[in-house]
């Protein structure tokens, strides 16, 4: 904006100061004495600084910088304005235009002195136009040319100063934005870190699942198959039909097991809960399920907007609400018991709390052998997804349980 309007002064100035330099000077022409060959002068010099004017209007647009034809414009601009002035103190009013174009068109070396020419008609206008009468008048102008100078060199001083500001704020701006672009290439780092970390986490959850699922199947349906071979051998080779018989029934017995076994690996890996049913609906849905089971008060609540989660996610979820749900009816002897889901900014947060006989959490709580995982394995199944799971409980004040994982969106 202030660019734009100095160049509207650079255009149009020069003109509106000759028009009201003209209008002083035919105002004041009887009074400084001009006659019609001083008019006819006047005249001419004004027709050709309009001219002047309007030549270097066209030309100015191919040359923007300093250059010599600029160097040129102001010489010849400054020789009009001193006549003039000569002629007339009051055409000091288009010379002073010299004051503005200095910097703009004459080349670093030549700004002083193409200041002081105009400093030296501003003075010859103060001190009642050129030449000076007498010695007073010499004395009156060389007194005004100083003081002319001294404004010039305190102005250019200020001048100097203001430009400096300007280009220590253009270089705290670029040094703000360089800031502004590494912290704009830190966060996109980090957001595609925190990708990679889910990912990662995610992968290291499935390879832990399947080394437990490897686990439990070697500890358990392998060994039941095992058995069963060796009974199954034992029967082939036996002459006795009550030994047979007995082995036979040996190896029905680990059959049925191996069953149970597998049906329930099965049903850890996958929930059938979340096969229909969002997560919201499943864990309301096991809530009151497990609450007509019981006999207990069982409340759900769902805060903040729901999001379908990933899989493994929304699976981890349920697995630990049915873990917290077992544990209460079975240890807590609760009368009451709440269920909250809440989806915030990049985490989803599930907390449990009963009303029941709560326990020192500080003691270790061993894994049961009815198949379950406890405490442990809630903590174990939130890890393993980049999570977090805490306990708050005490004897006689209840059980509160909270899982923290990170909000991932089904893909």
């Amino acid at each position: 904006m202030i660019e734009q309007r100095w160049g509207l002064f650079h255009r149009w100035g020069p003109y509106v100061l000759l028009g009201f330099g003209a209008l002083m000077s035919a105002a004041t022409s009887n009074v400084v004495g001009m006659g019609r060959g001083a008019w006819n002068v006047a005249g001419a010099l004004v027709v050709a600084a309009v001219a002047l004017q309007l030549y270097w209007g066209a030309l100015a647009r191919s040359r923007p910088g300093h250059s010599p034809a600029g160097t040129l414009y102001y010489a010849v601009r400054w020789a009009i304005a001193f006549v003039l002035t000569w002629i007339n103190p009051f055409f000091a009013f288009y010379a002073v235009v010299g004051y503005f174009g200095a910097e703009r068109l004459l080349p670093p070396r030549l700004v002083k002195p193409g200041l002081f020419a105009t400093a030296v008609i501003m003075a010859g206008s103060q001190s009642g136009g050129l030449p000076p009468d007498e010695e007073l008048g010499w004395t009156v102008f060389g007194g005004l040319l100083a003081v002319n100078i001294a404004l010039l060199t305190v102005f250019a001083h200020l001048a100097e100063q203001e430009e400096q500001r300007a280009r220590d704020a253009d270089a705290t701006i670029v040094e703000l934005e360089r800031a502004n672009t590494a912290l704009q290439q830190a966060m996109d780092e980090n957001a595609a870190l925190h990708a990679q970390l889910l990912v990662q986490a995610r992968e290291a959850g499935v390879a832990d699942e399947r080394r437990r699922l490897a686990a439990e199947i070697h500890d358990t349906i392998a060994q039941g198959l095992t058995g069963i071979i060796a009974q199954l051998q034992v029967v082939a080779t036996a002459s006795d039909e009550t030994l047979a018989r007995e082995h036979l029934d040996r190896a029905s017995a680990l059959a049925r097991h191996s069953l149970g076994e597998a049906r329930r690996s099965v049903h850890n890996l996958s929930p059938t809960a979340l096969e229909h049913d969002a997560l919201p609906e499943a864990l309301e849905k096991t809530v009151a399920q497990w609450s007509e089971r019981t006999g207990v008060r069982g409340d759900f609540t769902v805060t903040g907007p729901a999001e379908p989660l990933h899989e493994e996610i929304e699976a981890t979820l349920l697995r630990i609400v049915q873990e917290a749900l077992s544990n209460a009816i079975r240890h807590a002897e609760a009368t009451r018991l709440g269920v909250t889901l809440s989806y915030m900014e990049g985490e989803v947060a599930l907390d449990v709390r009963d009303d029941g006989r709560g326990f020192d959490p500080l003691t270790l709580v061993r894994r049961n052998g009815s198949g379950g995982f406890g405490l442990d394995g809630m903590r174990a199944r939130a890890e393993r997804i980049a999570g977090s799971f805490t306990v708050e409980s005490e004897p006689g004040h209840g059980t509160a349980l909270s899982a923290r994982v990170p909000l991932v969106r089904h893909g």
